[in-house]
């Protein structure tokens, strides 16, 4: 026969237990969902973004007169405007970013397209890339010389090819295939870049002079990055590369996770500067990697790769870049960097040298 007193104890114990678990599950699932409320909170994306650099390196105040800069501020401020008006008017962060990168390479003020830097045979070579953050996807092209728009093929590349980089003929070949437009190599030329070919080759026979650090040059690479109103991120960079190369040298520009770099999880970037550490370090993803595993803000990654880790192996440069929350990100270690962002209609925001 059962004992009574027992038999209520164990009742009184179960009904404890059951309690207590009910309202444990109950906290745990308030937990959760107040977590899973913050998370959609951070990644909620921000307002419509658009930053660009086009170039850096030793650009000092002194040496820059007010007309010139003027020019400078202008043409960043009207390639802010074109990339805003497309994502205004509900278009993606890719077709921003080409937008935004076409107005550059048409300006003789930067080193892509008209007016991009002589290699040592005398002509001019071009590369670029576009990532798509919310793919994944990317195209390059590489080492051309006759498609008027490198971002536009790079993005046929990307976007009609089962490649990611082609180069060269092959390159201009597949571009004159999707109808882009071709043109005589001359159609780049500009006297300012052809005189700086002569001064190179100068200082080049000059061999002291030749052992000078890169940080004297100047590199006018354009990029751009962009957050539309799907919250979908995207990069792009173009360029002539650096003045006097040979043998068919090819920079940071159209390597992906070098130079360019996107990725919805993370962040978009463009890269200028001496390529070939941007390279080494592979500097976009690097960057995109900090902010994902160490859980870094842009800033603090892009001070981590650019102010530091580069900085300490001798490479000079700058990146730009945003995340999906519409964070501005733009640093750089040299004297002075093209750059600038929009957030809000009618109010681009430009800067050129370190103090501004």
């Amino acid at each position: 026969m059962k004992n009574p007193t027992i038999t209520r104890l164990l009742t009184l114990f179960i009904l404890v237990l059951f309690v207590g678990g009910c309202q444990t599950n109950n906290q745990t699932e308030s937990l959760q969902e107040e977590e899973t409320s913050q998370s959609k909170e951070e990644l909620k994306p921000g307002p419509i973004t658009l930053v660009i650099h086009g170039g850096a390196g030793t650009i000092l105040k002194k040496n820059m007169s007010p007309e010139r800069e003027a020019e400078y501020r202008a043409k960043l401020e009207e390639s802010l405007n074109t990339g805003y008006e497309v994502l205004k008017k509900g278009g993606t962060s890719v077709e921003a970013v080409i937008a935004t990168l076409q107005v550059m390479e048409e300006s003789p003020l930067f080193n892509a397209g008209v007016g991009a830097v002589f290699t040592n045979e005398g002509v001019n070579e071009l590369d670029a890339a576009i990532m798509d953050g919310a793919s994944g996807m990317a195209g390059a092209v590489a080492g051309v010389r006759t498609i008027k728009s490198p971002i536009e093929a790079a993005y046929q590349v990307m976007t009609n090819s089962k490649h990611v980089m082609m180069s060269g003929k092959g390159a201009e070949d597949f571009a004159a295939s999707r109808g882009l437009e071709v043109v005589d190599n001359s159609y780049f030329y500009t006297e300012r870049r052809y005189n700086s070919l002569q001064k190179a080759k100068e200082r080049e026979a000059d061999e002291a002079s030749a052992m000078l650090p890169y940080q004297d040059w100047k590199y006018g690479t354009v990029g751009a990055a962009a957050l539309d109103q799907d919250g979908n991120i995207a990069s792009g960079t173009t360029t002539g590369g650096m003045t006097n190369k040979r043998f068919g040298r090819i920079g940071d520009a159209p390597i992906i996770g070098a130079g360019t770099y996107a990725h919805n999880e993370s962040c978009a970037i463009s890269a200028t500067g001496h390529g070939e550490f941007f390279i080494r370090n592979v500097v976009g993803y690097d960057i995109a990697a900090l902010m994902k595993y160490k859980g870094m803000s842009i800033t603090e990654a892009a001070d981590e790769v650019v102010m530091k880790k580069l900085v300490e192996k001798g490479g000079s440069g700058g990146v730009i870049g945003l995340d999906r929350q519409g964070n501005v990100m733009m640093t750089f270690n040299s004297e002075g960097m093209y750059r600038g962002f929009i957030k809000e209609e009618g109010k681009p925001q430009t800067f050129i040298y370190k103090d501004e």
